[in-house]
């Protein structure tokens, strides 16, 4: 079988080019690309480990939920009801992603409780003055809850460093993602605007990246 472990960063690679299409262009293929690379390596994954990468399909489902969201963010226009649609599936996906994390760890509780601090912080502070629409609020405060105990439980996890540090990478860039979107959306602030494709695709790649790391020695050795 020729997807062994040079094939899986290759697929990574290409899922890196990808995230650089996907910046250059509106081209919806291009900005699901590193969210399908990662699914089409977690498939590759579970073939070659049988039953050992079981949990890596909580990854697949937020995977997979994470390219319907976008493609309703992608499509709003403007529309409330899309974006809260679209904010409903990326909650969904940090399901995924805290299941996962705590399938190989635990939450760190004090870090968790200062995430959130400084979150709601955040929300009551900044957001909540700009709401109009009650749904819309209540979504996005929801969604912030489990976008903060998916990172603590990232950082609970057990494994390998660069496993570990990975996983951690990619949800804290999509909470940077998301924390801009926030400021774009809610605040009417633009100067960081640029990044919010550019972290969002890093994620997927340092998500699957630790994936790989985390499986690597379990692989078969390519001759």
């Amino acid at each position: 079988m020729w997807l062994k472990k040079n094939g899986l960063y290759l697929l990574l690679a290409i899922s890196t080019t990808l995230a650089i299409l996907g910046v250059a262009t509106s081209n919806f293929i291009f900005k699901s690309g590193t969210a399908s690379m990662g699914i089409i390596i977690i498939l590759v994954l579970n073939r070659q480990l049988k039953n050992s990468a079981k949990d890596t399909w909580w990854i697949f489902a937020a995977f997979l939920f994470s390219i319907v969201g976008d493609w309703f963010l992608s499509n709003m226009n403007g529309n409330s009801l899309m974006f809260i649609k679209g904010i409903a599936l990326f909650f969904l996906a940090h399901v995924g992603y805290l299941l996962y994390a705590l399938f190989n760890g635990h939450i760190k509780v004090v870090f968790t409780g200062i995430l959130l601090v400084a979150y709601l912080a955040f929300f009551f502070l900044v957001l909540y003055p700009n709401f109009t629409d009650v749904p819309l609020m209540v979504a996005s405060l929801v969604y912030l809850l489990i976008s903060c105990f998916s990172l603590g439980a990232a950082v609970g996890m057990r494994g390998g460093l660069a496993a570990k540090q990975g996983f951690i990478l990619g949800i804290s860039l999509i909470i940077f993602s998301d924390t801009i979107i926030a400021f774009k959306e809610f605040v009417d602030y633009h100067t960081f605007d640029f990044l919010i494709t550019p972290t969002y695709y890093l994620a997927h790649i340092f998500i699957t990246f630790s994936l790989i790391k985390r499986f690597e020695s379990n692989l078969p050795n390519p001759n």
